[in-house]
């Protein structure tokens, strides 16, 4: 019973540091957008490479702005879908009257 133990807590152990060596990894070089150059929000001109409450805010107004760019887009394109499925069960209707007369022609001969 002994040697189970130690093994459980060998392999315990072992995933336990792994765990940490992923978070240590995980958190290595990323800050948040607008914190700043060489912080992960560097390089977006010189508000937010100076980081600081400037450099966050100008971050959330970008983000902002793509995500309602974004939101705008998404609707164009299903106002686009629509218009596209009303011309289609147009196209379907004129297929099938053209469809009926023609025959109509070939049951007369």
């Amino acid at each position: 019973m002994n040697v189970y133990l130690s093994k459980a807590s060998k392999s315990l152990c072992s995933i336990n540091t792994s765990v940490m060596s992923f978070n240590r990894f995980k958190n290595d070089g990323l800050g948040n957008l607008g914190s700043g150059a060489g912080k992960g929000g560097g390089g977006g001109g010189s508000i937010r490479e100076a980081g600081g409450a400037m450099g966050e805010r100008e971050a959330a107004n970008e983000e902002e702005y793509f995500y309602i760019k974004q939101r705008q887009q998404v609707e164009q394109i299903k106002k686009d879908i629509e218009f596209r499925k009303a011309e289609i069960e147009k196209n379907i209707d004129e297929i099938t009257k053209a469809k009926a007369k023609l025959d109509k022609i070939v049951d007369k001969n």
